[in-house]
């Protein structure tokens, strides 16, 4: 929000906002702009008939009194994902949908139009590097690039933001269920991505990941309606730990890695094409892209050690990533250390989806915090539920972060790497002492 609130202002809108809190980056973000309210809260008084529009954060209730308010005014109100469509009603969207991999296929598709001189508004969920916002929203651009979240639009509408959309040009990367809190069966989940597929618009474009069985099944059951194209793993090399793309006689040294990176490349390679971009510059751009901030984003590196961060929670995003660094580094030890922090992973019911997934880590660490499953109101866990559920006799379990934090400070990290993977932040774990402990050096990237 705090993104849409800049991306507005930027375009020589007057914006006004409330929030009963306010956090970093967000604050510093919106006080060098003029923007933060003078006190948290809601106040009604803060709207008159000279409002223009009200958009919603997910965290905006029902029972708001500065959303009562702007219905007592008639003021038009949008949710977060309305507005963005309403800005691209006449400019061509493409939209990059899926349980995984999206924040990054759309950074990638960014960096190249960039790099090819392509103008494109955009929302990703994401920092680029790069990019100083993670909206933009001009009247020059002809085409609109969004992140087609599957989660809930606003607390008043139960659609999945990329309903929304309504694409010209879509892809998906793959259904892996997740968000069990909104979607409590697979089949539920499910059906959110066949929606998704009935609302690009007729005679548009899918772009699909032929590795997944279902996105393959949405694909077939569309043909007739949309052009398709399906992308899997391309040619690859592994040399002295970096990855080497391979078209035709041509290498192209990438700055990521991972088989589920190079699908990811695949994917906007295809969505990249359709927005006219040759294949030359396509590989002469994608091999310096960076990468989006936690998306196995390297932290720290010292002479035989690396620190990565990675969003990953969920049990298919897990997996990949942990095969991701123990094959780019045969020659080190992994550890690997996973934060359970949303509703769907400190769920038992859901955690067996876990099974194997820490499986090619040399030390599997779990953590969870008993608060925040309190907070979400779930029944508790203990640490041989975890271990259970994960399959794997190996798994440290950890409850604490301060003796987290202590057990990675003792390990000997000559020739191994650590992967941190969470949606949360280990309840605020110190990643300037890891580093310098662990990488021996005292900075970060």
């Amino acid at each position: 929000m705090h993104n849409l609130a800049i991306a507005l202002h930027e375009k020589g809108y007057q914006v006004t906002g409330s929030d009963d809190e306010i956090f970093e980056p967000s604050r510093s973000r919106l006080a060098e702009r003029g923007l933060l309210p003078e006190k948290e809260g809601w106040y009604p008084g803060r709207l008159d008939e000279s409002t223009d529009a009200v958009i919603l954060g997910m965290h905006a209730r029902e029972d708001n009194p500065e959303l009562h308010r702007a219905r007592e005014l008639g003021i038009r109100i949008f949710s977060f994902p309305e507005y963005l469509y309403e800005h691209a009603l006449n400019k061509k969207r493409v939209v990059i949908g899926g349980s995984h991999g999206k924040t990054t296929i759309t950074a990638m598709v960014l960096h190249v139009l960039k790099n090819c001189g392509i103008d494109a508004d955009f929302m990703v969920g994401a920092k680029l590097h790069g990019f100083e916002v993670m909206v933009r929203l001009t009247d020059e651009a002809p085409v609109m690039v969004f992140e087609g979240d599957e989660y809930l639009t606003s607390a008043l509408d139960r659609r999945p933001k990329f309903h929304v959309y309504r694409p010209h040009t879509a892809l998906l990367s793959g259904i892996a269920w997740d968000h069990i809190n909104v979607f409590p069966t697979w089949e539920g989940y499910l059906e959110e991505f066949d929606k998704f597929v009935a609302l690009i618009e007729p005679g548009g474009s899918l772009v699909f990941c032929r590795e997944d069985r279902e996105v393959v099944r949405l694909a077939e059951k569309y043909a007739g309606r949309l052009r398709t194209s399906g992308y899997g793993l391309p040619q690859f090399e592994i040399e002295s730990g970096v990855t080497f793309l391979v078209n035709g006689q041509e290498k192209i040294p990438l700055k990521v890695f991972g088989r589920h990176n190079l699908m990811n490349i695949e994917g906007a390679r295809f969505i990249c094409n359709e927005l006219g971009v040759p294949v030359k510059d396509f590989y002469k751009a994608i091999g310096s892209f960076p990468g989006a901030a936690r998306r196995l984003e390297l932290l720290a590196e010292g002479d035989t050690t690396a620190i990565f961060r990675d969003f990953a929670h969920s049990p298919s995003k897990l997996q990949a990533t942990v095969e991701a660094v123990s094959e780019q580094f045969p020659e080190r030890r992994l550890v690997a250390c996973i934060e359970l922090h949303t509703f769907s992973s400190l769920s038992a019911h859901f955690l067996q989806h876990y099974k194997g997934t820490l499986d090619k880590a040399d030390l599997p660490v779990v953590y969870y915090n008993p608060q925040t499953i309190r907070h979400k109101r779930l029944p508790g866990l203990q640490p041989d539920d975890v271990r259970k559920a994960f399959g794997n006799e190996r798994i440290k379990v950890f409850t604490d972060s301060e003796k987290l934090a202590g057990e990675l400070m003792s390990v000997e990290w000559k020739e191994k790497n650590l992967l941190l993977m969470s949606s949360g932040n280990f309840n605020n774990i110190s990643l300037e002492e890891l580093t310098s402990k662990v990488a021996g050096v005292s900075h970060r990237y």
